[in-house]
């Protein structure tokens, strides 16, 4: 399923594409009768919130986003929902963002006489739930587990069920609301924090590339309940994951490991389909058995013990994790302290 820094990613891909423009809805598949409503409408915003998509539609583009008049598609892509794109040089910046790493149009008789893709004449694949089609472009949606048409309240509906979201504008402000939401959140229950940090209750738009990499980087048990970890300890986590999150959202890739640990036992236990990650081709990319310090590196040693990393199911999904460095349980670790989230960056 994709993590939260991949639907920011995806909003803003759609604002480059379609942002201020009247564009063509559809349901090719048929499944999402609901298009007709906002068909030729103008697409306002694309938001995210967590693993939730919003696109702000209007019949004109000087309508107030907060008028009764807007209607939001929501979309929420699961583990197989996807979006591909095509459109003129530069359009979106992206070929697929979601679950399969396809790209629109590759048969040759969508080409035009030049031999360069004519997206115009691409006909949707019948599989496609949301078509979307601009001026300079299209986007396509398939797979997705929620795709519908939400009135103003019906979004707020959705984002009130959420937790906060280290990516959202202000999350990280002078006030720290979000910040204290968080700490608070996971303060006051006795539920292991390995499982809070799925719960999007808690927070927005973790996964389980960023639970794994976020309590080791805290040197940090899964296990432990959250009520025993102290203040401190939980705010350094939000940091870290703003950082680590931020830098997702710029380039689409989860790294976590810093610069003179990547050689280190540089492996991965890949599943049959892999962990792909965007950029996987360009090899001046931090390759991903080198970006993860314990996600699917089960069975293999540690980065830095050496101790065999172990896994087990946690939440419904599996959790990754060093027994030996992760031993920390209500104190701050100070792997983190030396360690600042700012430094990791590439």
């Amino acid at each position: 399923m994709p993590e939260g820094h991949t639907v920011h990613r995806l909003a803003a891909a759609l604002s480059r594409g379609f942002g201020g423009e009247r564009v063509r809805i559809s349901s090719p598949q048929g499944r999402f009768a609901e298009a007709a409503q906002v068909d030729g409408m103008v697409l306002l915003a694309a938001e995210a919130a967590g693993k939730h998509l919003f696109l702000a539609l209007a019949p004109s583009a000087d309508v107030d986003p907060g008028s009764p008049m807007v209607r939001h598609i929501h979309v929420h892509l699961g583990l197989y929902g996807s979006w591909t794109f095509a459109g003129d040089p530069g359009f979106a910046d992206a070929h697929a963002i979601g679950a399969p790493r396809v790209r629109l149009g590759e048969q040759e008789e969508e080409l035009g006489d030049d031999g360069v893709l004519d997206w115009r004449r691409l006909v949707p694949r019948p599989t496609v739930r949301l078509r979307l089609v601009g001026a300079r472009g299209l986007a396509e949606l398939t797979g997705p587990t929620a795709c519908e048409v939400l009135d103003g309240p019906g979004r707020q509906a959705v984002l009130d069920r959420l937790g906060p979201d280290p990516l959202r504008p202000d999350a990280n402000g002078s006030g720290g609301g979000d910040r204290r939401r968080f700490v608070e959140a996971v303060r006051r229950s006795r539920t292991a924090i390995g499982t809070q940090l799925m719960d999007q209750k808690v927070v927005a738009g973790i996964g389980n590339i960023y639970r794994a990499e976020l309590l080791f980087r805290a040197r940090l048990d899964p296990f432990v309940p959250g009520r025993d970890l102290s203040a401190g300890m939980l705010d350094q986590m939000w940091t870290d994951l703003a950082a680590l999150m931020a830098y997702g959202a710029r380039t689409g890739r989860i790294v976590t490991t810093q610069p003179e640990h990547r050689d280190l036992e540089a492996r991965i236990v890949e599943r049959s389909r892999g962990t792909r990650q965007n950029g996987d081709e360009d090899p001046s990319v931090v390759p991903r058995e080198k970006s993860f310090y314990v996600y699917h590196r089960q069975s293999l040693p540690c980065r830095l013990c050496g101790t065999t990393i172990r896994s087990r199911d946690l939440a419904a999904r599996t959790v990754f994790w060093c027994p030996r460095c992760q031993s920390v349980r209500s104190r701050r670790a100070a792997w983190t302290r030396e360690h600042p989230a700012a430094e990791w960056a590439l």
